[in-house]
């Protein structure tokens, strides 16, 4: 099964120059973005069987990257 790539410029396409303006003006945002994308590799490499972890961990990384992306996006909306 193919992997899908969470990318927050490809799930949020329309938002693609707020999201380079925050990355470049806005600390916290960028923060949230760099542990958001590290998120997004360790989840994918977990997938992928590339590293072994229980689903409950993996489940667990799942979890804490969407309440990471909602947090993005909130803040993409105001």
């Amino acid at each position: 099964m193919p992997i899908e790539h969470h990318a927050l410029i490809n799930d949020f396409p329309e938002y693609r120059e707020r999201i380079h303006d925050l990355k470049m003006k806005d600390d916290r945002f960028a923060r949230l973005m760099d542990e958001y994308h590290e998120l997004t590799k360790h989840v994918e490499h977990m997938e992928s069987e590339i590293e072994a972890v229980s689903t409950q961990v993996e489940e667990g990384a799942k979890i804490k990257r969407l309440k990471l992306k909602d947090e993005l996006y909130a803040m993409l909306q105001a």
